[in-house]
């Protein structure tokens, strides 16, 4: 069994309350890139195996996070960025969730501990091999990509993505 399944397993068995009070507070921001340089490529399937292209996105503002179930702040903010998706529903907003190094079977373990299944594609990356196209370096990790393909923001280390800061910096990149 690899590590990260094996840490992932560890976590899901004590569960997330357990960390909760050793935990840092989730940031409620993203900081601004200067220099909007164009995202990486991003084409990944999804848990049913439908691909997703981050370059047929274009026109609409999009999340992505980068994360993975043995990760506390990662597990901690998913359900603040379903919140988040399921805000701007209607709005030229995706989200998506990009799991680093881990199979299916493990993703799903840990949705089935949500209260509520994401909105928003989980894209599976199980070879981790898109952290070097993305100059990964820590997990979680998100890019708040604009209408033109741009990143726009950034951010390392664990989000309340449905904070009143970060939801103003996403409607900030919706407007026309």
């Amino acid at each position: 069994m690899k590590f990260s399944s094996m840490m992932g397993a560890l976590l899901m068995t004590m569960g997330m309350t357990t960390f909760a009070a050793d935990l840092p507070a989730l940031s409620h921001s993203l900081t601004e890139q200067a220099a909007k340089a164009p995202a990486p490529v991003l084409a990944l399937k999804d848990l049913d195996g439908q691909l997703h292209d981050l370059a047929s996105l274009k026109g609409k503002v999009v999340l992505v996070n980068f994360w993975a179930t043995w990760c506390p702040p990662c597990r901690r903010e998913m359900p603040s960025m379903d919140r988040l998706a399921r805000k701007l529903a209607g709005t030229p907003f995706v989200a998506l969730a990009v799991d680093i190094g881990e199979d299916a079977d493990t993703i799903h373990t840990f949705i089935s501990q949500l209260d509520a299944t994401p909105s928003f594609p989980i894209l599976l990356d199980p070879h981790a091999r898109i952290m070097q196209t993305w100059k990964i370096s820590g997990l979680p990790t998100t890019y708040l990509i604009d209408s033109q393909g741009r990143i726009a923001y950034s951010a390392v280390g664990g989000r309340e993505f449905d904070h009143p800061e970060i939801e103003r910096q996403v409607r900030a990149l919706l407007k026309p």
